[in-house]
């Protein structure tokens, strides 16, 4: 199988396509919305979403305005949100169960996924769940039982389950210690 060459396998092409559309998108404009705010034209809108075409440097100031956006959220480097140092002190989330959620991905407000850490304790089961978007659980310490539709599985340590969680989903520790676990899923948390 051959893989394409991305934008940024080809030197000084910087991918920005995917940054403008998912821009575009999260925002509910359409690409004619977009030409018509940065009085460009679609089709040329269309190529540099696609990595076709690149756009001059005033080409892209009317793009970042017409986005709501600085000229960096492009071409810079990483904001402070997509870099997470939490050491010892882990945000955690306070959602009122006995599972401890800490936080493992950064909370930049492009981010399409989520990463927690759970423990689970003895006994605990989630309620039976469906929501958009894809589902990752691996399991770190522990016995995880899982039912992913009319599927069950008991998942120990080095065991995952990636799953479309369309489809009903809940998990229950059935054993005697915490189950520690890495959860991550589409689309992100609030």
């Amino acid at each position: 199988m051959t893989i394409p060459a991305l934008a940024e396998d080809q030197p000084g092409l910087p991918p920005i396509g995917a940054a403008i559309r998912d821009r575009r998108k999260r925002l509910g404009m359409t690409l004619q919305a977009l030409a018509t705010a940065s009085g460009l034209s679609a089709p040329f809108l269309s190529q540099v979403e696609r990595d076709l075409a690149m756009p001059s440097l005033v080409s892209l100031t009317a793009i970042a305005a017409a986005l709501g956006v600085e000229m960096s959220y492009f071409v810079g480097t990483p904001p402070p949100g997509q870099v997470v140092r939490r050491g010892n002190q882990p945000e955690l989330l306070q959602i009122g169960a006995p599972a401890v959620y800490a936080r493992l991905s950064g909370r930049h407000e492009e981010r399409k996924m989520e990463a927690l850490h759970i423990t689970v304790p003895p006994g605990l089961a989630s309620p039976l769940a469906r929501r958009e978007g894809e589902g990752f659980w691996y399991v770190l310490e522990g016995q995880l039982s899982v039912w992913i539709g009319q599927e069950h599985f008991v998942l120990g340590p080095g065991d995952s389950a990636h799953f479309d969680q369309r489809h009903p989903y809940r998990m229950r520790n059935e054993g005697t210690c915490d189950v520690r676990m890495l959860w991550v899923g589409t689309p992100a948390l609030l």
